[in-house]
């Protein structure tokens, strides 16, 4: 009895252990999250310190709070584009803020359209008096795109510079679907839809390079005229056109190189950085050598708000592939983008609407249903302007239909006015193991499309005819739109891609102008006065327990992006098998019609989201799995 009262004590001793750990663990959990989140009581006179420790995005996405709690680590970090221009231009207005201390250190980019418009904050800023400062170990196209911009350019003595213009390659299929005989059966319209080549070819189409070339190749001037333009004595010119000629004469010195070109002002590891913000800002003497007084981003932002209240100019974020469902933030959700729309018309000081499209596109019915509810503003009579970020391409321009006016970027993507479809069978991969299909068929589309046995040409006329039939909807959507024939805009439709400044000469984009341009110019149609009026967001408004989960980890080195030119390219490379994942979603199937520009998702940062699953093709491939 003596053992058995012994061994109960210990139990109880170590059930009362977990059970104070677990609370230890629980409470820690909490302040840790608590802890995380902006603080607008927390502004400090001295620096804005603007951390940008992950990407550049229109509209940051909702995290999988499973996934993070299983992986146990935050995700890759996401920064409103938005937000860093609101809190860079508060910032030059402040007396409390003394300088701006721009981090690049582990900045993973962005999208074009969005560094040039953070870059012209960063340059308002330093007209303003306001000094801007910039820190990385490695400058690369992104971080050196709002870097030029800056009072004083730093580098750390291991680190370098190095630009590599958009571009780049991507995987094909042909082969590899022959090779374990699975047959993807194709459906499109649109001599430029390269979208479907990977399924098609083994190699890139001389079309698909020629519209690739004439879109990237603007995109890149407009790169290197911003860079010339807000750091005129940076000799890009030569090192761009021969890098390893210039790389050859520093002796792989790629500090040296980029100081003798003037590409960066001053060299100091993070330390010798700090000490410079901190002659301006004050130093931290409690934080250790280099620490200097500062207010952060999120606390910057939360403790100034944007304006409310009085008339409203809404706006709505089409962010992301465009799918049907719920889904985003950082996805268009077609269910939810049309819910946020019908609530925005529920507002009765809402005057006008701004879309801002920021979407390579996707799902052709989640397109016509966003487009759609917008077009009830305009049945209303209240105006709708279209503003195109870095893409807006296929479905987005589908979207960007209901506008009454449309505003660009020299840098956007759009176009891509085509449709397609892309399905699996694997009747010659399962005859190899000796497995037929067979039964029996009361009409022609009986059982198909047949994933085991393959489709029969009644099923791939009857694709095949909606794909076209929805091409011509398209066509006329756009022709409408911008006072052309069907025949008009087919010339410059097939699937071909265009860049802001030649969508402009051929009226596929009205204006040039940021968000600010196409928010003012709804205000002006709505006839509010220049401060009469506020912004009103439609947005999803973030999970709390998703934004709790997030709090809870900070950024680790393995989702961080690391030091120097080799680490960097190697992350490159690591975003890059997202493009395979993007491939096998497509020919997984089951996402239906599709108006989407897989070939210009290379222009947006690199998201984590899943796809949506519905539209009458998913339906009848899903009924195929019940």
């Amino acid at each position: 009895m003596g053992f058995v009262k012994g061994a109960w004590k210990v139990l109880v001793a170590i059930k009362d252990g977990l059970v104070l750990l677990a609370m230890l663990l629980f409470f820690g959990i909490i302040l840790a999250a608590l802890s995380s989140r902006p603080n607008p009581a927390a502004v400090t006179e001295g620096a804005l310190l603007v951390q940008l420790d992950g990407v550049i995005v229109e509209e940051p996405e909702n995290i999988d709070p499973i996934a993070t709690l299983l992986g146990g680590q935050a995700p890759l970090k996401q920064f409103r584009e938005r937000d860093v221009i609101r809190a860079i231009d508060t910032a030059a207005e402040d007396d409390r803020i003394k300088v701006i201390a721009l981090d690049l250190d582990r900045f993973m980019g962005g999208g074009q359209v969005s560094l040039e418009q953070i870059g012209e904050a960063i340059g308002r800023a330093k007209a303003k008096g306001k000094p801007v400062y910039t820190f990385a170990t490695f400058y690369s196209d992104s971080a050196y795109l709002l870097a030029a911009h800056a009072s004083e350019i730093w580098i750390d003595p291991m680190g370098g510079a190095a630009f590599t213009g958009p571009g780049g390659s991507r995987l094909y299929y042909k082969d590899f679907l022959d090779r374990f005989k699975v047959t993807a059966h194709v459906y499109r319209v649109g001599t430029f839809k390269s979208a479907v080549e990977p399924y098609l070819r083994s190699d890139q189409s001389p079309e698909a390079k020629q519209v690739l070339l004439a879109v990237y190749q603007p995109i890149w001037a407009n790169w290197q005229a911003n860079v010339k333009k807000a750091r005129p004595k940076a000799d890009l010119a030569s090192y761009i056109a021969d890098p390893a000629a210039a790389v050859t004469a520093a002796n792989g010195d790629l500090v040296k190189l980029a100081t003798d070109r003037k590409i960066i002002d001053k060299v100091g590891d993070r330390t010798a950085f700090g000490k410079r913000v901190a002659a301006l800002a004050g130093a931290d003497e409690d934080e250790g050598p280099g620490a200097f007084k500062h207010t952060s981003l999120g606390d910057w932002v939360a403790a100034n708000p944007a304006k409310t209240g009085g008339d409203e100019v809404g706006v709505i974020t089409i962010a992301g592939t465009i799918v049907d469902g719920e889904a985003g933030p950082g996805t268009a959700g077609g269910d939810r983008i049309e819910k946020l729309l019908y609530e925005g018309l529920q507002r009765d000081n809402l005057k006008a609407l701004v879309v801002r499209v920021d979407s390579p596109g996707g799902s052709a019915f989640a397109s016509e249903q966003i487009r759609r509810a917008i077009e009830v503003y305009r049945g209303r009579k209240i105006p709708v302007v279209i503003s195109m970020g870095n893409v807006a391409a296929s479905g987005g321009y589908w979207v960007a239909t209901a506008g009454d006016t449309i505003f660009a970027e020299p840098s956007t993507i759009t176009g891509s006015i085509g449709i397609f479809a892309v399905l699996p069978s694997f009747e010659r991969a399962l005859a190899d193991y000796g497995v037929k299909a067979d039964g029996v068929a009361t009409t022609d589309l009986s059982g198909q499309p047949d994933v085991f046995g393959g489709f029969n040409s009644t099923v791939d006329t009857f694709i095949q005819g909606t794909i076209e039939h929805d091409y011509r909807r398209f066509l006329g959507l756009v022709g409408k739109a911008r006072g052309m024939t069907p025949a008009q805009v087919d010339q410059i439709a097939q699937g071909r891609v265009w860049d802001g400044g030649t969508a402009r000469q051929i009226k596929l984009v009205d204006r040039f102008g940021s968000i600010d341009d196409a928010i003012a110019e709804a205000a002006k149609r709505a006839k509010l006065k220049d401060d009469g009026y506020s912004v009103r967001y439609l947005q999803t408004e973030p999970d709390a327990f998703e934004q709790f989960v997030s709090g809870m980890f900070g950024p680790t080195e393995d989702s961080q992006q690391a030091h120097g030119l080799v680490a960097q390219l190697a992350w490159q490379q690591q975003a890059a098998l997202g493009q395979v994942i993007g491939d096998l979603n497509v020919l997984g199937g089951t996402q239906g019609v599709q108006a989407w520009c897989l070939e210009c998702s290379g222009a947006l940062p690199p998201r984590t989201s899943a796809r949506a699953e519905l539209g009458w093709l998913a339906q009848m491939l899903s009924l195929k799995g019940t």
